[in-house]
């Protein structure tokens, strides 16, 4: 009878540490997910800058023409 529990026992504790792990993972790829929106916002902000810059660039070389 003592190994029936002791099996029912661990195979508990497994399930029990995989549930934890997975819930590592769910916090972690929230995470993840977001630091790329923030990045994907910072890098759209970096080509908008260029954007401007290269317009007013483009626009001070008409100038000197």
């Amino acid at each position: 009878m003592f190994w029936p529990m002791l099996a029912i026992a661990l195979g508990f504790l497994g399930i029990a540490v995989l549930g934890v792990l997975a819930v590592k993972v769910f916090v972690e790829a929230q995470r993840l997910g977001h630091q790329v929106t923030r990045t994907t916002q910072r890098i759209n902000r970096a080509a908008e800058d260029l954007e401007r810059a290269a317009t007013d660039l483009a626009a001070t070389g008409e100038s000197l023409r």
